[in-house]
């Protein structure tokens, strides 16, 4: 498991959320696997209740199952539960980013192709860190529209979806998830809805050509 450092004033049911949530969704904690209370408070420095609290709100989306008196078991890859994520991140993303062609910014809108020009390196170098960029990315369009709590209730849902994606640039490794999201930044720097639209579509349809390759590739995952 990989361990980051606790950030400032960081709750310690919040660190342990982050910690075992981010080695689920990068896969260092592999579907299927039995994780623990005490082991993981152990590891983390911390007590056993905020890890507690933390497996209790991950098994609220689902990505883990609560085991009484042994900690929970990660969920193994459901495809059902990543449409249904996927579902919920279109329809609110795709509403958002019509509103945030007409909110933005110009500082905005620097710092969304900042966040790209640091993809552009780390898709090639750092996949871990392309995905935490490629997370803030889609995170700045909820703040644009001062839709901040949206974005944590979506990213709860998401997990599912998320492992997923880092199972896809694990096996693919596509730099073309660089240039949509330069043409949604474009599509929202020209205030132009219909252009956003449509590379908002075009960027979450790779799941659809992923996923057969994905399954083939991590059938021991994948739910029956």
């Amino acid at each position: 498991m990989i361990i980051t450092p606790k950030n400032n004033f960081e709750p310690n049911r919040e660190y342990a959320f982050r910690i075992v949530k981010d080695n689920i969704i990068n896969m260092e904690i592999k579907p299927g696997s039995l994780i623990g209370e005490q082991e993981i408070a152990t590891q983390l420095g911390i007590s056993r209740t905020p890890v507690h609290e933390a497996f209790l709100e991950l098994s609220k989306s689902k990505i883990v199952n609560i085991l009484p008196q042994k900690g929970c078991s990660v969920s193994l890859i459901d495809y059902e539960l990543i449409k249904e994520s996927r579902f919920l991140r279109i329809a609110v993303e795709g509403a958002l980013l019509r509103e945030a062609c007409d909110v933005a910014t110009e500082e905005d809108i620097q710092k969304l192709y900042a966040n790209i020009k640091l993809q552009e390196f780390y898709i090639e170098n750092d996949l871990p860190k392309f995905l935490d960029l490629d997370n803030e990315f889609h995170k700045d369009i909820y703040i644009i529209c001062n839709k901040l709590q949206c974005f944590y209730m979506v990213s709860l849902m998401s997990l599912h979806f998320d492992r997923v994606r880092s199972l896809s640039l694990k096996t693919i490794k596509d730099v073309k998830l660089v240039s949509d999201h330069r043409a949604i930044a474009d599509a929202i720097a020209a205030h132009d809805k219909s252009a956003v639209d449509a590379a908002f579509a075009k960027h979450m349809s790779r799941f659809d050509l992923d996923w057969d390759i994905i399954k083939k590739a991590y059938s021991e995952y994948i739910a029956d």
